[in-house]
């Protein structure tokens, strides 16, 4: 089994469509089809199920999936722990990115690192929290940011961030009057909210917030990005929750915003890791994030100055 079967293979489980797994790795199907017979023969398994409508995973193929993930995974840390060294490299962090890190935040963390420990690279990776997690335990991530703090037996997560939620409004909308806007008004308007599936972490940190009026709540879309939920906000189809801290980095002229009234409407990030005792490069980089707070808390935007504002 080479490396070639394996990449071929997730493509296909993922997509679950032969064309666009195809399409996906730049090659014709017909050679596809051929890597993923050969793989089941040397395997001595069936992974699909294919009928002439749908192509779906067997047990087999499912337990490979987790599997392959797991060995393209270390190998393409492999060559990138290579490449580090042989750009001069003395050290590596591996740090897992997850529902949604503030840019301005990480910008600045990573501009700290560089000045203090210029040797060290920072390898950087977007994933979603379950991944995330798993990469953790298997000592395919050494820390990791999001939203969610992860009771996950082996893990820590550590409170490193606090930023305000904001609510989002076209410009020139009514509730623009007010300095900070009651939970209670946002029965009143329809909401553009993010995708829970996508924003896993901050979805259980806004349901929280807003649960107390959740039943009488009007959801007009579920958007998996903030730049599409802007975007609709921009366009009247509701009004959006996010951070200040994310806000920070948008810049919509037809986009406004006011803090969510109340002193538990802000968004908490942590600090993710195992519970072993880091090594002295990754306590280094650990201080840094919660040093590096106070500095990136002072240049938030004001967001409640506002002429003829009502409390």
């Amino acid at each position: 089994m080479e490396l070639r079967h394996l990449r071929c293979f997730v493509a296909v489980a993922e997509e679950l469509h032969f064309a666009r797994a195809a399409e996906r790795l730049h090659m014709e199907q017909s050679p596809l089809s051929r890597t993923i017979k050969d793989l089941e023969y040397r395997l001595g398994v069936q992974l699909f199920e294919r009928t002439t409508r749908r192509t779906r995973l067997t047990w087999a193929g499912t337990v490979l999936l987790k599997e392959a993930r797991r060995v393209i995974a270390v190998v393409e840390q492999a060559k990138a722990s290579v490449k580090g060294a042989a750009a001069g490299y003395r050290g590596q962090l591996r740090v897992a990115l997850s529902d949604g890190v503030p840019q301005l935040r990480l910008a600045s963390l990573l501009a700290l690192c560089r000045d203090e420990e210029p040797d060290v690279e920072i390898c950087l990776h977007e994933v979603p929290s379950a991944a995330q997690v798993k990469g953790l335990q298997e000592d395919l991530f050494d820390v990791g940011f999001a939203q969610s703090a992860h009771h996950v037996a082996g893990l820590s997560a550590v409170p490193v961030w606090f930023d305000p939620l904001v609510v989002t409004l076209p410009a020139r909308h009514q509730l623009l009057a007010y300095r900070s806007i009651p939970l209670e008004e946002l029965t009143r308007h329809p909401l553009v909210l993010c995708d829970p599936n996508v924003c896993e972490g901050f979805w259980r940190q806004l349901k929280r917030i807003l649960d107390p009026v959740a039943p009488r709540l009007t959801i007009a879309e579920r958007v998996p990005t903030l730049d599409l939920m802007m975007a609709l906000v921009a366009a009247g189809y509701g009004l959006g929750l996010t951070s200040l801290a994310r806000m920070a980095e948008l810049n919509n002229p037809n986009v406004m915003m006011r803090p969510l009234a109340g002193k538990d409407a802000l968004l908490t990030t942590y600090l993710v890791r195992r519970n072993d005792e880091p090594s002295e490069q990754l306590q280094r980089f650990i201080d840094r994030v919660t040093g590096n707070e106070q500095a990136a808390s002072g240049s938030q935007p004001n967001i409640t100055a506002s002429c003829g504002a009502r409390s």
